[in-house]
């Protein structure tokens, strides 16, 4: 029989500390709720001393979520532990999840203590978070650099107060492969208590290494993997979920272990975070990418076309990357649209899909026809919208090489319409400043990526903005045939995710 390995999902803790990525509690859910179909075991769903919001987060994934721990991250102090235990005591299975520095740079520098003073800190939180919940998880922060001595010290005396799961991270992402399988093999040797308890990796990708580091522990016996969709985190990201286990599906001989995931839901989940987090995945990314399973070269496409097997080593469909030949247009029905969202794997409820339906015609106007990854796209954008205090109505724009771009905006509110006009140093600067004009409220744009989502001279563009709004910082989105139009929307969407948090 394989062996198990759990996977501890944390995208919306560690994910959400990239800059601009920050979600609010509906977004926060939505997420929750697709992991759980893609079977993760464990949900880390935030930092809940970190602000209100984040509580109320966790308490609302804790609430809604049933087959999968939810999990909250604590500093090893009461405090944190206190509000964390609020936070999750409503979940089916909660844990409590306590963090404390173990290496020589970490308690000196950071703790700003002595290594006994921060062991019993480790000891004292432990106890405390057993007392309180049934399931304690333990990180020994920065464990790749921390003497390995005092390491196993830290492990054994909280194994003592009831921790159930320990935690090996790679804080910094510093180890290579055979040093970091050497640390979890020899962890093992010298602490048997282990043997009673599951050990756990949490790998960065400061080196490129978070995989084949999360890998290597596996080959040594570690039984819980901590991850990412996509790979997302603090710095470079985090070892990635879809990764690691498409390599333990793919590679079963070697590795002799298996996962619950539900691999069909891998590429709508990191679609899903890619869009609510407003975070593009590289077109190269395995697994996921945009590139992941095409093929250009000649020779490839010779030997695809004679055997998958000779350049495909996973089936996009084991991924849930769907291939159809219905072709949508401008003159399909609903019906059809109905037909092909539901073997995309999407059931719409009765206004998402009216707007998914109106939108579906705008794009199918302006091309000869919609492929799924269009209609991927449109319904990805209306399922994650927040509500519209402004919406886009019509745009206008003048502009050419030798005269002073122009743009005219109409957006409408509350039933009425509104149209301003501006120039600018090209036509989306002059369009965005429209908007602001109307709005009364300006930002500053702080990150602005523009991509084609599908293929050929009709594809459809995708605008994602990060804007500073009132010293916040807020992620928009639009899509659209127009990359103007796509501009847009995704400025006007960063707006309206001000409005949404503020009223």
């Amino acid at each position: 029989m394989e062996r198990q390995i759990y996977i501890f999902d944390t995208t919306l803790r560690d994910g959400e500390q990239v800059p601009g990525a920050k979600l609010n509690k509906k977004q926060k859910l939505e997420i929750a709720k697709q992991l759980e179909r893609l079977n993760v075991d464990v949900i880390e769903a935030g930092f809940p001393c970190s602000s209100p919001g984040d509580l109320e987060a966790v308490k609302a994934v804790a609430r809604e979520i049933k087959n999968c721990v939810v999990c909250g991250l604590a500093r090893a102090v009461k405090q944190d532990i206190d509000i964390c235990w609020e936070a999750v005591k409503e979940a089916k299975h909660p844990r409590i999840h306590v963090f404390l520095g173990s290496s020589d740079i970490h308690v000196q520098k950071k703790l700003r203590k002595d290594k006994e003073t921060a062991l019993q800190m480790a000891v004292d939180s432990v106890r405390y978070a057993k007392s309180l919940c049934p399931e304690v998880e333990y990180s020994t922060e920065d464990a790749s650099r921390s003497d390995f001595d005092y390491l196993c010290r830290v492990i054994r005396a909280v194994i003592k107060e009831g921790a159930s799961i320990i935690n090996i991270p790679d804080t910094v992402g510093y180890a290579v492969p055979d040093e970091f399988a050497a640390l979890i093999r020899k962890i093992k040797e010298n602490v048997p208590e282990l043997d009673n308890v599951t050990l756990s990796v949490h790998c960065h990708n400061d080196l490129g290494l978070a995989v084949a580091n999360s890998l290597a522990a596996i080959r040594e016996g570690a039984e819980q993997v901590e991850c990412t969709v996509n790979g997302i985190g603090e710095r470079a990201g985090n070892a990635s979920m879809e990764e690691i286990v498409m390599a333990l599906k793919t590679r079963s001989s070697k590795f002799g272990v298996d996962t619950r995931i539900n691999t069909r839901e891998i590429y709508r989940t990191s679609r899903l975070v890619s869009r609510i987090m407003n975070i593009p995945v590289q077109p190269n990314k395995a697994i996921v990418g945009s590139n992941a399973f095409a093929h250009s070269s000649g020779i490839h496409q010779d030997g695809i076309l004679k055997d998958r097997s000779t350049y495909e080593i996973i089936r996009p469909e084991d991924v849930g990357i769907k291939q159809h030949s219905i072709i949508l247009t401008a003159r399909s029905g609903r019906a059809a649209l109905r037909h092909r969202l539901e073997e995309l794997g999407y059931e719409l409820e009765k206004d998402v899909f009216e707007r998914v339906y109106q939108r579906f015609l705008n794009v199918a106007d302006r091309k000869k026809e919609i492929r799924s990854e269009d209609l991927i796209s449109i319904v990805e954008v209306e399922m994650t919208k927040v509500p519209e205090t402004y919406s886009f109505v019509n745009l206008q724009i003048l502009s050419g090489n030798d005269i002073t771009p122009m743009a005219s905006v109409t957006l409408s509110r509350d039933g009425e319409k509104y149209t301003d006009a501006s120039i600018g140093n090209g036509p989306v600067n002059a369009a965005f400043r429209s908007i602001e004009r109307i709005i009364g409220k300006s930002g500053k744009l702080l990150d602005f990526d523009l991509k084609a989502v599908t293929h050929g001279k009709d594809a459809l563009g995708e605008a994602m903005v990060r804007v500073e709004i009132e010293d916040n910082v807020y992620s928009g989105t639009g899509t659209s045939p127009d990359i103007i139009e796509a501009s847009v929307r995704a400025y006007l969407n960063a707006f309206n995710r001000y409005f949404a948090n503020n009223h």
